[in-house]
Formats: structure tokens, C-alpha cells, sequence
């Protein structure tokens, strides 16, 4: 039997449970969550949502707000699902099931994932569900970009939160899925050193040109979350993609 470790996110506000081996979420479901531009009443899709850390986030940040979370793994599902019943956000429900393959009824306004992403080819982790949600096929965005894309209404976004070695292949991704890149926001470990993280936003059917925004200065110069960071990963604020 899988054991559980008993957490919460957004300084205490959230219940989230996850299995203390194999995958665990980081701050990246939250950063993800809080780029979404969703709306009460809207509906959102997630692919690979794991135990649920994103869709969670983003049912305590906008109440009304109503959502889809798809998993591979069915204990993964099992936990996102109990995390959501937990925290009463009966608008978020989980499906277990291959994104690649599934058919969902009815449009999204939203879509959004943490998708695999180390290459094919590495260490593989002795742990199958966590070599299954980090590693991926070469060919993963293109695929994960048109399941996801084609839930859209018109002008519906996709927003991908990726390493930056990724962004060409998912500029190249979002375009074959008919949501070209529309925005793209640098996450640096600190001020003054490359990317390591990216948040990039398709709009399904936009033709707006890209925007390279200011990006998010994840730490300071003490190590510490900087103001901003810590107002999202703490108190739930949100991350627009826009120029600021």
C-alpha cells in the first residue's frame, strides 16, 4: 500500500496529500495555477494532473471556477480525487484515463499541464509512476498540445509550464495544435541567471505576435522566495501573463 504524507499548500489553506515515494509535486502545479487567466464560471482541463496541486490552487484562487483533471495512474487519480473532496471543491473532477487517447464531452475555456519532460534516453528512476510522470516520448508536446488543444473553445488557452530548453519544440507543438504561442514568462532561480523554468500560453485560433514578458525572480539574494513568489506560493496570488 501506497503510504501518504499529509501537507497543505497556500500557507495552510489547502489540504494536499501525496505518497511520500515516487512523484511529488513541487511549486510548479502552483506557478502553473496561478498564469491561468480562468474565470468563475469557466471551465478548465488539466492533463497529468497527479495528486490534484494544481486544480486545487486554482479552485481556492477563483471560487466558482469549474474543472477537469485527467490521470494516467489510477492511484495518483484516486489521491487528486480524494484531495478535491477534502477541500469540498465539488466544481473539480478527476477522470482516469489516457489524455492522449480519451474523449471528453463539451468545450474548455482552459487547458493546462506540467507535462514530462526529461528526454528519453537518461536514468531511468527505479520508481515507475514518478519515471512515468517525468519522463517523456520525444514527439510528448506535439501530442499533449493537440489532445488538449482540441477541448478548446475558439480563443481558448493552453498553457504549458516546461524547462526552457523545451520552448522551441513547444512553439512548434502549440502551432501544429492551432494555438499558437501567444505569450511566453522566463521563471528564474534568481535575478541575474538564466531561466531554468518557462510559462508559455497558446490561444487556440489567436494570431497575436509573441510576447517574451519581465518574467518571475523565483528567489533572492538570501535564497528566499522573493516578495512576489511568495505572495503566489503562500497566499495565493496570481501570476498574469501580461505585460506588467
Amino acid at each position: 500500500m501506497t503510504e501518504i504524507t499529509h501537507g497543505t499548500l497556500f500557507g495552510g489553506r489547502i489540504r494536499h496529500d501525496q505518497p511520500r515515494q515516487g512523484f511529488r509535486s513541487g511549486i510548479e502545479p502552483v506557478l502553473l495555477a496561478a498564469s491561468l487567466p480562468a474565470q468563475p464560471g469557466e471551465m478548465v482541463l488539466e492533463g497529468g494532473t497527479g495528486s490534484g496541486a494544481a486544480l486545487l490552487c486554482l479552485a481556492a484562487r477563483v471560487p466558482g471556477v469549474g474543472g477537469v483533471g485527467v490521470e494516467i495512474d489510477p492511484s495518483q487519480a484516486a489521491l487528486a480525487a480524494a484531495n478535491m473532496a477534502a477541500n469540498g471543491f465539488t466544481g473539480m473532477r478527476i477522470v482516469q484515463d489516457d489524455l492522449t487517447t480519451m474523449r471528453l464531452e463539451g468545450r474548455f475555456d482552459h487547458a493546462m499541464a506540467n507535462p514530462p519532460y526529461h528526454a528519453a534516453g537518461g536514468t531511468e528512476s527505479p520508481d515507475i509512476a514518478r519515471e512515468r510522470a517525468k519522463r517523456g516520448d520525444p514527439d510528448l508536446l506535439d501530442v499533449w498540445a493537440m489532445a488538449l488543444a482540441r477541448t478548446l473553445r475558439h480563443r481558448g488557452t493552453l498553457t504549458f509550464i516546461l524547462p526552457a530548453w523545451q520552448i522551441p519544440a513547444c512553439l512548434v507543438a502549440l502551432a501544429a495544435a492551432g494555438a499558437p504561442a501567444a505569450a511566453i514568462m522566463p521563471l528564474w532561480p534568481r535575478a541575474g541567471v538564466p531561466a531554468k523554468l518557462t510559462i508559455i500560453r497558446g490561444i487556440k485560433g489567436g494570431r497575436s505576435p509573441l510576447s517574451v514578458l519581465p518574467g518571475l525572480a523565483l528567489h533572492g539574494p538570501d535564497g528566499r522566495f522573493t516578495d512576489q513568489t511568495d505572495a503566489i506560493l503562500r497566499l495565493g496570488e496570481a501570476l498574469p501573463l501580461t505585460d506588467r
